[in-house]
């Protein structure tokens, strides 16, 4: 077993206000960047254009959503400073938390890959295709 200083495990701090990542034992994260996203769904965008009145269920006739085409919609989600900072129509800014708790383990996840892959010092690469492959 190794016992040395050169360890270089990756902390991943998810807060209610900002994402910290970084290598355990230095003096300040490599990424920090909001813990919410930007969301847009896609149900919504293309809603207009191709509804016909005559189709779904009971609920979808009368334009509301049910609850089950609200799970089965697709979402764009925007994750970072620079891609929260560009006005985008139809976005809104949500959190993965609810009272505390997560509610949200998509949002969590794209929060993770960006710690992970997008940030500018690219944060464990060797750890994500060691994982891939497996």
């Amino acid at each position: 077993m190794y016992g040395g200083d050169e360890v270089s495990a990756i902390v991943v701090d998810l807060g209610s206000h900002t994402c910290k990542a970084g290598y355990a034992g230095e003096d300040a994260p490599k990424a920090v960047f909001p813990s919410v996203v930007g969301s847009i769904d896609q149900m919504e965008v293309d809603e207009p254009a191709t509804t016909d009145a005559n189709s779904g269920s009971a609920g979808d006739a009368k334009g509301m959503k049910t609850p089950e085409s609200e799970k089965k919609g697709k979402r764009k989600l925007y994750v970072g400073s620079q891609s929260l900072g560009f006005r985008r129509d139809h976005m809104e800014v949500i959190s993965p938390f609810k009272d505390g708790i997560v509610a949200d383990w998509d949002i969590v996840d794209s929060i993770w890959d960006h710690a992970f892959r997008n940030s500018h010092h690219n944060l464990g690469s060797s750890l994500i295709y060691a994982l891939s492959g497996v």
